[in-house]
């Protein structure tokens, strides 16, 4: 006959058994198709292979100081960090304040929720083609209303002083129904009460209940909203693949489409994993900042 103490034992054995088997697939999937990953570009990011290619050589830290040393490499890293800086927070504070302005609605709310979510649900690089017709030096719609009123037409995708900006205002405008949703969601989940006290305690303007309920209620939500647009900021490729390949010169080329272009058109594959290392440190390690720094200033209910 078992003893009692042995129980508990094995009570606690078939659930930590239990709960590696449930566990399990998950950590699997997990292993396959991340870290192996990693680990294999971080391998690939020490040779010289190159696409195709049958045989390598180990190089060591060859790759990472030719990237470091590369001045494409330093214009690629500026405009992608240009380009963070610019869609973030305008996303952020154009998504808040459409939110803001349909929650305050009384009717057709579904309908202007759907249209500005569109953009988001919407196959990007189709997008980019409309974009680009909208944006032609000649014909495109845009250029055509700047005549309509007297002014000079522009070559937007073709103007280094231009491309990148325009690019960021697309960038806007196709996360801007996310970030919309994700605040529409927090601001159903503020308590009526609070607004009720803010009047009571003197806040009955629209600015001074935003200040003193909306925002401080909103933190959460809004520390996810910048993490995750940070991230896919830092993502950029599509459009630029589309819209102008990184140029004139290098005036729009980004990190991700660096990567792209030293992998799959120069076959540079072990300098591209370099860049790939590179990047996935600069996100894993602007994230973690950004989490510590924003969870310090986030009031949680």
């Amino acid at each position: 006959m078992p003893s009692p103490a042995a129980s508990p034992a094995r009570r606690r054995a078939s659930e930590a058994l239990a709960a590696w088997m449930l566990a399990g697939p998950a950590v699997f999937f997990l292993l396959v198709l991340f870290f192996l990953p990693v680990l294999g570009v971080f391998v690939i990011a020490l040779s010289d292979w190159q696409f195709g290619a049958r045989s390598f050589s180990f190089v060591g830290l060859a790759n990472f100081r030719e990237v470091f040393a590369d001045g494409g490499f330093r214009t690629s890293l500026l405009n992608t960090v240009v380009y963070v800086l610019i869609v973030v927070p305008a996303t952020v504070v154009l998504g808040l304040l459409v939110a803001v302005l349909i929650e305050s609605g009384k009717s057709c709310r579904s309908f202007y929720r759907a249209i500005h979510f569109l953009p988001f649900m919407a196959t990007l690089t189709a997008m980019a083609i409309a974009w680009e017709a909208l944006l032609h030096p000649t014909i495109g719609l845009i250029n055509q209303a700047l005549a309509a009123i007297g002014l000079p037409p522009a070559n937007w995708l073709r103007d280094e002083n231009t491309a990148l900006p325009v690019l960021a205002i697309i960038g806007i405008w196709q996360n801007l129904g996310y970030a919309m949703v994700l605040f529409l969601a927090g601001l159903k989940s503020i308590p009526q009460d609070l607004y009720d006290a803010a009047d009571v305690d003197g806040a009955d303007l629209w600015p001074d209940r935003l200040r003193s309920v909306t925002l401080p209620m909103l933190g959460p939500v809004s520390m996810f909203v910048v993490i995750v647009l940070a991230v896919r900021a830092f993502e950029c490729f599509d459009t630029v693949k589309v819209l102008t390949r990184g140029g004139p010169g290098h005036a729009s080329e980004v990190l991700l489409y660096t990567l792209y272009r030293e992998s799959f058109e120069y076959l540079r594959t072990g300098y591209g994993a370099a860049v790939a290392v590179v990047f996935l440190a600069i996100v894993v390690t602007l994230t973690l900042v950004q989490a510590g720094v924003l969870d310090r200033k986030v009031h949680y209910q």
